[in-house]
């Protein structure tokens, strides 16, 4: 498909830099049958589902993932042989590995040692991390290989790093440590991401109690996020774009869980395109759920036919993006691109902190 069809104006003040407070208070847009459109609160959530239904979440937690740091050039002496280099981690391969995404990429070979400094101290007393880049990839992507590894390796990342806050709003102001707090859903506790399952960031233990009242259970899968997520979709066409591969698994409980719950008449309830992605990789034609561990590369567009999900929580995406690519098969294209018009229209906040939709699965 022509990847301009995914297009849309959005007005700068409708890009939300701050969550809303308390989160449940967030504006949810629910897109039912026929594209029709019901303004909520996120905390209307028990009402709009039944009795049976199973929320599933990523339980992810975002790390520390952008670094700053110096390149240097071995066998180099002169001021070519340094440059500032700021790294953002994606995906890790190995316990002393990672694939990152660098910037500015042209002044990095293989070879190159970059250091990087909490806060750009360089000093020789301040905490470093030491990387040799190892492969070069398209896009800026890097393999770096790290002089720690494993648990020590994750402590210097969560000291040395920063939270990478989405270019979006990265651009408009610095990050704080709110965002430390703001950025994270209450039940991560799988660290990997270096971006938020942000649909989970809604909910709060006051709602997840309430949605148990109502006779909705939860269950909980890990698929590590990575800044792949960001990436703009630069072909014209869905055919010739490639899909970043990201990690994650579901255990043999919960594949019967939700197995069950189908079976029982509940209905299938992603919270977030990255449960919906990791679902439908561990998903057979018949619509059962397998355990899966491993990387899912799966891009969903207008024709795929869903096997496990039946209704997606997520937030409000980008244009031309693989997220508002996968909103539009669910919900129909024509759908997604009324209930984007109403949302702008009437205010609603987008991206990573901003509010919310629930959409029903069109039928094919």
């Amino acid at each position: 498909m022509r990847v301009d069809l995914f297009d849309f104006e959005l007005p700068e003040e409708r890009i939300a830099l701050r969550p809303a407070v308390p989160r449940e208070a967030a504006r949810l847009l629910h897109v039912g049958e026929a594209g029709r459109l019901a303004d909520h609160r996120i905390r209307d959530l028990p009402a709009l589902l039944a009795p049976g239904d199973m929320l599933v979440f990523n339980d992810t937690k975002v790390i520390p993932a952008r670094l700053s740091g110096t390149r240097k050039r071995t066998g180099v002496t002169t001021g070519d042989g340094v440059a500032r280099i700021e790294a953002t981690l994606h995906m890790r391969v190995a316990p002393g590995q990672w694939r990152a995404f660098l910037r500015p990429a042209k002044r990095v070979k293989v070879g190159d040692r970059i250091i990087f400094a909490a806060n750009g101290d360089e000093t020789p007393q301040a905490l470093s991390l030491t990387a040799m880049v190892e492969d070069r990839g398209e896009g800026g992507e890097a393999l770096l290989h790290f002089d720690l590894e494993g648990p020590s390796l994750d402590a210097a990342i969560a000291t040395v790093g920063h939270i990478p806050l989405p270019p979006y709003i990265a651009s408009k102001r610095a990050e704080d440590e709110a965002d430390r707090r703001d950025y994270q859903t209450i039940f991560a506790r799988e660290s990997g991401a270096v971006a938020a399952p942000t649909a989970g960031l809604h909910f709060t233990p006051a709602l997840l109690e309430a949605l148990r009242s109502a006779g909705v259970d939860v269950a909980f899968l890990t698929l590590h996020v990575g800044a792949g997520t960001f990436l703009p979709v630069k072909a014209d066409d869905t055919d010739a774009h490639r899909m970043h591969s990201e990690i994650g698994h579901i255990d043999a409980t919960t594949a019967d869980r939700l197995n069950a719950a189908r079976q029982n008449g509940g209905r299938i309830v992603a919270v977030g395109t990255t449960s919906l992605r990791l679902l439908e990789s561990a998903a057979e034609e018949d619509g059962k759920i397998r355990p899966f561990a491993g990387a899912t590369d799966i891009f969903i567009t207008p024709g795929y036919r869903f096997k496990a999900v039946d209704r997606l929580l997520t937030n409000f995406h980008l244009p031309r993006s693989t997220l508002f690519m996968l909103v539009s098969a669910f919900a129909g294209l024509d759908a997604m691109r009324a209930a984007y018009a109403h949302a702008i229209d009437t205010g609603y906040r987008f991206y990573s902190y901003g509010d919310a939709c629930l959409l029903d699965r069109a039928e094919p």
